[in-house]
């Protein structure tokens, strides 16, 4: 945790916060120590920069979540778009 602290530039508690609010869930190793992905460290120090521009730490987390839904979202519909799909709009039915 220490270490995860260190090269995120944040605190151990502030990465606990960040599991407590659903943002990322670390892995246990067998001695029951926190063990982060990369993308988890990133994660935390997009978290980090939001909420030291100010964002709260519960507003800076659902951002984050959205930014990822719609990274993803953005994903498929390319994915979609290659394979020759046309999506469905309201008007269409």
């Amino acid at each position: 945790m220490g270490r995860a602290a260190e090269m995120t530039g944040t605190t151990a508690g502030f990465l606990r916060s960040l599991g407590d609010q659903g943002l990322i869930t670390p892995l246990r190793s067998e001695g029951g120590h926190r063990r982060f992905s990369r993308y988890q460290l990133r994660i935390a120090m997009r978290a980090r920069d939001l909420v030291d521009q100010g964002t709260a730490i519960d507003a800076a987390c659902r951002i984050i979540i959205l930014e990822d839904q719609l990274e993803e979202a953005l994903r498929i519909n390319e994915q979609l778009r290659r394979a020759g799909h046309t999506p469905h709009t309201a008007a269409d039915t």
